[in-house]
């Protein structure tokens, strides 16, 4: 549940329910204080495969028809409830509560997907983005920072000495 040490924290919510962003910004908000000045934050609307929308986004594109997965019942379509365009709020909140400048961080644009787990839309552009975004911060960061271990063949062990009752 703490984001301490984390390089980027992907925060999800389900783009059918909008009650599930709000959810997400009350109980995670909060716990973005743990996490380092230069943690990344995704935030990520999931379930795009049961929107009007999503139905050809994340299926027809594909190459498969939708209403025929599952054995043909398709769940039905419903409207999306939760916009990008909320999600990109979301994200400039966090950066604001955080005190960060937008021109330090990347781009709400860049931080923001909807994907659908179901059918793999848009999962792989999340991960491979932030992979390319973590790992030069990583680089940096050993480079700039101690190093981050011990060593303990420098150290000399103590001498050990008899006292008390065992003596």
């Amino acid at each position: 549940m703490y984001c301490r040490g984390a390089a980027a924290v992907i925060l999800i919510y389900d783009v059918n329910h909008l009650q599930s962003l709000v959810e997400l910004e009350d109980r995670f908000l909060g716990l973005t204080d743990t996490a380092s000045k230069d943690c990344l934050f995704a935030i990520v609307g999931n379930k795009v495969d049961l929107t009007e929308e999503g139905a050809t986004e994340s299926g027809e594109k594909e190459g498969h028809n939708p209403s025929k997965a599952g054995g043909g019942c398709a769940s039905p379509r419903v409207p999306k409830q939760v916009q990008l365009e909320d999600a990109m709020a979301l994200y400039k909140k966090i950066l604001k509560y955080k005190m960060l400048d937008e021109k330090d961080v990347p781009a709400a644009e860049q931080m923001c997907f909807e994907t659908s787990a179901k059918t793999g839309y848009n999962v792989d552009l999340l991960f491979e983005t932030l992979f390319d975004m973590v790992v030069p911060m990583i680089l940096q960061q050993r480079t700039e920072g101690p190093p981050q271990t011990v060593d303990i063949t420098s150290c000399k062990p103590t001498k050990r000495t008899r006292s008390g009752c065992c003596a």
